[in-house]
């Protein structure tokens, strides 16, 4: 039994649900459909969930709130009719949409979160119909309905554990069951979105509550590469990769999987394959607990911008019991989650992603570590990357770090930090955004042409 799920790519246009509903048919073990809301049908092209946005914001301003409704809406017609479907389904989606705009918006981010939603919502409903006019037997299943209990507000959305001992009951299910992706509900039934990528979360959950034997995720690659593949000239294909490789790859920078999906997955030991909507015949990339045989010490390289560094500054710092913990109390009550902390005797650095700070609460920053920590030079820094290396082999290949260091300084570049994990399984370098593209394409040199594998 396999739980698959198709991104916004995959189910962009009509066409591209046929591709699809050609991929189930192909395969009756595929009895658990996870969608994500239209996506991209071409570069230029806007998301369903950013035309929603637009118009979440026209009904917030009352502004503008018809055309940006038509704009949604047409989308959903050209779909259904590329799809020969009736105008029901159209009729459906439009009742469903101006239920939401009606709704309270006394809370924004709900209000927000609601209209979000509706992509992957109404995009299954359209899909499950498509399913049932070629002859699928398939259903529509809400969320809700299935019991995917989330938190409450405001924490960060998290299934909580009665979700998945209520969707395991979609097991009993006969039809294929066409689910949206992104989204669950609370227990006083509040409607909540996932973080960035949570159609993958969705799946993911659904995947470990129906206790599946795969899951795949259909993206539009075929396989996850070593290297980014608009930075570094045709790099090499993954065929398998661990849990723990891939969510390093993933938090730091990798788009192809949403590093907290693999969690649901990891604990049930639900292996992962990533595969190409547009090519489904190609094997994708596996993502196990363990991979057998010896391999690269290096499985891939990643690179994330759009992170600051708080650089703290005091004498005989290491000698002050209790300082890191007062420092990243005063980032906690900011609600900044941090990253990294490299320290020396009378210095620490904490840096963390820069979308979690503002003018205001920077200049707070600095006057409580001055006032209160007695800090001697205390500053931030902005416009920073990491570049991570990662891969299993790591623990058991000697002079990593030194070939990767000599790499960047051909570049010519500063490194700011590097810390390497306990677990030895990946060595992150920081380095300033400027640099990020030219270190990457120098350490895949270094670490995947081929002169210099060992």
């Amino acid at each position: 039994m396999k739980v698959s799920k198709f991104g916004g790519t995959s189910v962009a246009n009509a066409e591209q649900i046929k591709k699809v509903a050609a991929i189930i048919q192909a395969d009756p073990t595929r009895k658990f459909v996870v969608v994500s809301a239209p996506g991209k049908r071409f570069d230029s092209d806007k998301k369903v969930t950013d035309l929603l946005i637009d118009l979440a914001d026209a009904v917030l301003n009352e502004k503008e709130v018809e055309s940006k409704l038509d704009h949604v809406l047409n989308r959903y017609k050209e779909i259904a009719a590329g799809l020969n479907l009736d105008q029901t389904i159209s009729d459906v989606i439009e009742e469903d949409l101006r239920v939401r705009i009606s709704k309270d918006q006394s809370n924004m981010e709900l209000f927000i979160d609601s209209i979000k939603a509706s992509g992957e919502d109404n995009n299954a409903k359209l899909i499950s119909t498509y399913f049932t006019s070629i002859g699928l037997s398939a259903q529509y299943v809400s969320p809700q309905a299935a019991g995917l209990v989330v938190n409450d507000f405001p924490e960060r959305a998290m299934a909580l554990p009665e979700a998945y001992e209520n969707l395991s009951n979609l097991k009993k299910t006969s039809e294929i069951v066409v689910f949206p992706g992104f989204f669950g509900y609370t227990k006083d039934g509040l409607l909540r979105t996932f973080d960035r990528g949570g159609s993958d979360i969705t799946g993911s959950i659904l995947a470990a509550s129906v206790q599946a034997d795969l899951y795949e995720n259909f993206t539009d690659v075929d396989s996850v590469f070593s290297a980014n593949p608009k930075v570094v000239n045709s790099p090499l294909e993954i065929e398998e990769i661990t849990y723990r490789e891939m969510r390093e790859l993933s938090y730091a920078g990798f788009t192809v999987f949403h590093d907290e999906a693999l969690m649901p997955v990891y604990k049930k030991g639900i292996p992962v394959c990533i595969k190409n909507t547009n090519n489904p015949s190609s094997p994708g990339t596996r993502i196990v607990a363990e991979r057998k045989g010896k391999h690269r010490p290096i499985t891939g390289i990643a690179a994330d911008s759009g992170f600051s560094i708080l650089y703290v500054s005091k004498y005989l710092m290491n000698r002050e019991i209790g300082f890191g913990r007062k420092l990243l109390q005063i980032l906690e009550e900011e609600h900044i989650s941090y990253e990294h902390t490299p320290s020396g005797l009378d210095d620490i650095s904490v840096i963390f992603r820069s979308h979690q700070l503002n003018p205001e609460k920077e200049q707070r920053i600095l006057t409580r570590v001055i006032e209160e920590l007695h800090a001697e030079d205390v500053h931030f820094r902005h416009d920073f990357s990491m570049i991570v290396l990662v891969g299993e082999g790591m623990n058991n290949n000697t002079g990593l770090a030194a070939r990767a260091a000599t790499a960047i300084s051909r570049t010519g570049a500063n490194i700011e930090m590097i810390n390497q994990g306990s677990s030895e399984a990946s060595l992150a370098f920081g380095v300033h955004k400027s640099s990020e593209n030219k270190i990457l394409r120098e350490l895949y040199n270094e670490f995947f042409a081929p002169a210099t594998v060992r």
